[in-house]
């Protein structure tokens, strides 16, 4: 590991003695290990005074890094320390759960099959639970069972729906990167909310933003449904 003097760390940071002397007096830096008189640095502190720095041009002042630092060295995630853990960490999804017996959920799917309930774990349908299995959409599940039970398989459903899933990850991606370059174009690259102003405008605008992709992704998948049972219908009565 590199070591520096104070002046050196100074020149390494582009920053000066004095705000590296500052810093560690605010309890933004390590004190250095002292060798004689001599206070020894290493790359430890300059990815610190880095890190400072960047802060300090985006526009955080102090106290905001000391936080910042504070959550860091308690473990804290980085939505928490930006104060936006509550924005991000909450689920989009809002599928009603349920938990039942295997026998039950082999009754509603009509299958013994392991295969069959892995596949439909890995789609987040379902998941095991101490003997038991726990309905992560009791909606998607019991629709999968009056369908099995009006003559179709659940290995076709399975089919069916995982590469719709599928397709709906690219939709999701499409909106999400949307979202990123949004907040790049008018924020500027890596910008984070300051403050609970910017806090609350952030979590407003990924709320509606959820609210209005909600909504159209479910309009825009009727309309589809619309177009093509019309074409296929078309097709299947001249044929």
């Amino acid at each position: 590991m590199t070591e520096y003097r104070i002046d050196d760390l100074a020149r390494a940071a582009g920053t000066t003695t004095r705000n590296v002397r500052g810093y560690q007096d605010r309890g933004l830096l390590p004190r250095p290990a002292k060798r004689g008189r001599i206070a020894i640095y290493t790359d430890n502190h300059l990815a610190r005074l880095t890190l400072i720095n960047d802060l300090l041009k985006r526009g955080y002042n102090a106290r905001h890094i000391a936080d910042f630092i504070k959550g860091m060295q308690r473990g804290d995630g980085l939505a928490k320390i930006l104060g936006v853990e509550e924005i991000l960490a909450e689920p989009w999804s809002k599928a009603p759960s349920e938990r039942v017996s295997a026998a039950t959920l082999q009754s509603i799917v009509s299958s013994i099959d392991p295969l069959d309930f892995e596949k439909m774990a890995d789609m987040g349908l379902i998941a095991p639970d101490d003997g038991d299995y726990l309905l992560l959409d009791s909606d998607t599940v019991y629709g999968f069972g009056r369908l099995i039970e009006l003559g179709l398989s659940l290995t076709s459903l399975l089919n069916v729906f995982g590469r719709l899933d599928d397709d709906l990850d690219g939709a999701a991606t499409t909106l999400i990167t949307a979202a990123r370059d949004e907040f790049v174009t008018r924020r500027g690259k890596g910008w984070v909310p300051r403050g609970d102003e910017e806090s609350e405008w952030a979590a407003i605008l990924m709320n509606e933003m959820r609210a209005v992709a909600t909504t159209s992704a479910h309009n825009a998948l009727n309309r589809a449904l619309d177009r093509t049972l019309a074409d296929v219908l078309k097709d299947y009565l001249q044929g």
